[in-house]
């Protein structure tokens, strides 16, 4: 039997000469449990977050991109290229050319990104839940159609129902007439109707997608790409295929999956993550040392009984280790209690949507997801000062054990 466990345990549950001995000991525990809650609950709604606003990049993300190391461009018809169009696992392999160019509608103008792309890329069935007005539509029996970001389409003021009106494109020629005297000589102009606007988030709402042949005759560009995007069918292991992928291309191309291309998103999450973790962290420090003030005054209350265990034989540290575990026991129920808050706040935000985010967001409710690793995270922090809490506690009942015992 653990003989100091067992006494602390009935130190725990028995009552104690002062009832501010069982306040002090209740605060301290309610203080830890409310600290636990409210981090495991605050880590939840950042991971919601981050599902939802990535989920929303994910829709015209694709799981592997292949840019080329130096330059715009690179040729897609070599033998590998064209092995891994046909492998079995491969959903969608669409070929990208981008690149910057001057957008007219009716007197207003700006520049955005031209972003061309092959027939596979409307295999993405997600690519009809970005759309904020009309439909995503790149070609039909009237010709090539192009979609807009919202951004771009609310400063030029594009009418999508406009069958008249179509978007003029400007892009510089590859080489410039030295005797034209015309500046538009130097530019190709193409025209294209607006079928459907997308609205994902800024970096992606100042372009245009429209369809890659489309794109070749406005850039002069007849075989290059600036990009290959590839969607794997389901269960197929991504980061397996980007590594072989990087290894047969070589250092002349980056192969990126969706997290590294969206590298700079998953770095803020994970800062803001970080900083509020170690915001509450230090509030939960403070719960947990309340701990010393309850302990403290527990050796005082157990000043005889610390004497008739000394006198009895009980070494100086099976004495510690008493009231180290009546420091862990007090300040873990807190946290185990915390930690089942937590997880009942979840089922209840999760189910009913009880907190809600407010009209216009892009979601009815605050959302909220759980993370095994964030519970081991919390349940480890809380123990980790927990015990420090208590091993400082604890201290105090073996000093001047010598002259207890003589005043005993």
């Amino acid at each position: 039997m653990n003989t100091p466990l067992y006494i602390a345990k009935r130190y725990l549950f028995a009552k104690k000469s002062t009832n501010a001995i069982n306040l002090i000991s209740g605060i301290s525990m309610a203080g830890v449990m409310v600290g636990s809650a409210a981090l495991i609950i605050i880590l939840s709604v950042f991971n919601g977050l981050e599902t939802v606003v990535l989920g929303m990049f994910d829709t015209i993300t694709p799981q592997i991109a292949i840019t080329p190391a130096k330059g715009k461009t690179f040729d897609p018809n070599t033998a590998y290229f064209n092995a891994l169009r046909k492998n079995k696992d491969v959903y969608a392999f669409s070929e990208v050319l981008q690149e910057k160019a001057l957008l007219k509608y009716n007197d207003k103008q700006a520049v955005g990104l031209v972003k061309g792309v092959s027939a596979d890329y409307l295999k993405n069935t997600k690519l009809d839940s970005t759309i904020k007005e009309g439909r995503f539509i790149l070609q039909n029996k009237s010709g090539f159609s192009s979609v807009m970001g919202s951004a771009l389409q609310s400063y030029l003021a594009v009418n999508t129902l406009d069958p008249f009106t179509e978007l003029e494109i400007y892009s510089p020629k590859k080489t410039i007439s030295v005797s034209s005297l015309n500046p538009t000589d130097d530019f190709i102009a193409k025209s294209i109707r607006v079928s459907g606007v997308f609205e994902v988030q800024q970096d992606f709402d100042n372009g245009i997608i429209v369809p890659l042949e489309f794109a070749r005759e406005l850039l002069d560009e007849s075989k290059n790409v600036s990009s290959i995007e590839i969607d794997f069918n389901q269960n197929v292991d991504v980061d397996q295929y980007k590594d072989e992928i990087a290894e047969k291309l070589g250092s002349g191309f980056v192969v990126q999956n969706r997290a590294e291309q969206n590298s700079s998103l998953h770095h803020i999450f994970n800062s803001e993550k970080s900083m509020v973790y170690i915001i509450l962290t230090f509030i939960l420090i403070i719960a947990i040392f309340n701990v010393v003030g309850s302990l403290t005054m527990l050796v005082i209350d157990k000043i005889k009984d610390i004497a008739i265990l000394s006198s009895l034989g009980a070494s100086k540290k099976l004495i510690k280790r008493i009231f180290l575990f009546e420091g862990m026991m007090i300040t873990m129920s807190g946290c185990v209690l915390g930690l089942i808050i937590g997880l009942l706040f979840y089922y209840v935000q999760h189910t009913f949507g009880l907190i809600s985010m407010g009209e216009g967001s892009m979601v009815n409710a605050y959302p909220i997801g759980l993370k095994w690793q964030d519970f081991v995270l919390v349940f480890i922090t809380v123990g980790i000062f927990s015990f420090l809490a208590s091993a400082l506690s604890s201290n105090l009942s073996v000093k001047k054990i010598d002259q207890i015992n003589q005043s005993i």
